[in-house]
């Protein structure tokens, strides 16, 4: 089975996105299922797992309404308020009733203070959520949250977490430094995995290609094996750096020279572990 581990929908006449700015141009519109379909069937996906958007309840279930609506759906990441662990606990109650309904994320990136995610009310929300049995994203952009992992992975133990898009190492510079230290760091806690996702729009917007993602998967693929990590398209916010089969295929051409069973675990088998997609 192959699945797109991070793609999103967004609906601006029933949810609202503030950080969705004409500046994004292709994307500042309502883009829904029918539009990303064919694309799945083209690159022979089987299930998606579509992960918020923004800070809110409505996102939540506008995600859950369209994974009724279409099979190919396997999982959501919706959004609790973590820095308020009463409420997320009573809204997790909710959530979790729903078979979709498999995780967590907060656009943490957004946030002005960069260590809002090691703040004690949300690592108290977080021990809620791994309570739940439920997953965290972390939208963590270097350099200002992924240092904060190990933290995270040492006072909640119990929960699984995810990096997404790699917290987007400096690819257009070519370089990996203190990125890379921080990667690893995270990487010595078995809890912790990593999205192969968003890399396109870390590298060169215009010229990018599978070899300026290679060196990046690789080294993941050191530190956190092809069992810790998953394939992740970003769509439609892949649409600034390409399209979705320049992702698909180029993500494929970056990990081509892998072992078979490796590159089964990218493209599936992890998110199908991590998520419980059937």
């Amino acid at each position: 089975m192959k699945i797109d581990a991070h793609q999103h929908f967004w609906n601006l006449e029933q949810v609202a996105y503030p950080w969705l700015d004409p500046m994004f141009g292709p994307i500042c519109r309502t883009i829904e299922p029918p539009e990303l379909e064919p694309l799945l069937k083209a690159a022979g996906i089987d299930k998606t797992v579509i992960v918020q958007s923004m800070n809110s309840f409505a996102d939540t279930h506008y995600m859950l309404e369209v994974a009724a609506a279409y099979d190919w759906v396997g999982a959501v990441v919706g959004w609790v308020p973590l820095n308020i662990p009463e409420i997320a606990d009573k809204k997790l109650q909710e959530f979790t009733k729903n078979p979709y309904f498999k995780g967590v994320r907060h656009l943490i990136h957004e946030e002005k203070d960069p260590d809002w995610v090691v703040r004690d009310n949300v690592i108290e929300g977080l021990k809620v959520l791994a309570s739940y049995g439920m997953t965290f994203d972390v939208v963590a952009v270097f350099p200002n949250h992924l240092k904060h992992v190990p933290t995270l992975a040492e006072k909640v133990p119990d929960l699984k977490m995810v990096i997404d898009h790699f917290a987007k190492p400096p690819i257009k510079d070519k370089q990996m430094g203190e990125w890379a230290e921080q990667f690893t760091a995270a990487a010595q806690y078995p809890n912790v995995f990593a999205k192969v996702s968003g890399l396109n729009t870390a590298a060169d917007w215009e010229t990018w290609i599978a070899d300026d993602l290679k060196p990046y998967i690789d080294y993941a693929l050191q530190t956190f094996g092809s069992h810790r990590l998953m394939f992740g398209s970003d769509w439609p916010v892949a649409n600034l750096a390409g399209d979705y089969a320049k992702v698909w295929t180029e993500t494929n051409k970056a990990i081509a020279d892998n072992d078979k069973r490796d590159i089964d675990m990218i493209l599936g088998g992890t998110a199908a572990r991590f998520y419980g997609v059937k």
